[in-house]
């Protein structure tokens, strides 16, 4: 029976940590126009449960994208300096799309472990009431 609570604890801290994950790659599509904002990157870590010792996984401290951001020439722009310039967002459309399709299918399959693993259970409690 632990086995199978295990697997429900490991299969919840994927489908956390892939829905924080989600939040902030749509975060990151809605500012893609908004200027100087920078990409948000969720790390993932390794965590160690005290009661059970299991390893599960969380969703680490968001870092700021690094990268350059796009320089916009729009000399009508409000931001726009001297030469008409204004920093844009470091977001790149195709990479949060291809980010949120990756997260999205590790969700759903966590989803199904942790329905597999509850339906087990059900089975269990069923043989066990006979």
């Amino acid at each position: 029976m632990s086995d199978i609570l295990d697997t429900l604890a490991l299969s919840a801290s994927g489908m956390k940590a892939q829905s924080s994950r989600l939040r902030h790659i749509s975060e990151n599509i809605s500012n893609v126009d908004t200027p100087g904002y920078r990409r948000k990157l969720v790390p993932f870590e390794q965590v160690r449960e005290r009661d059970s010792g299991l390893d599960l996984v969380s969703a680490g401290h968001v870092r700021l994208d690094r990268t350059q951001l796009e320089r916009i020439h729009d000399p009508a722009h409000p931001m726009a300096d001297a030469s008409g310039n204004y920093d844009g967002s470091n977001v790149n459309l195709l990479i949060e799309i291809a980010d949120a399709r990756q997260a999205q299918r590790s969700y759903e399959a966590n989803l199904k472990m942790f329905d597999q693993a509850r339906k087990m259970t059900s089975s269990l409690f069923e043989l066990l009431r006979k």
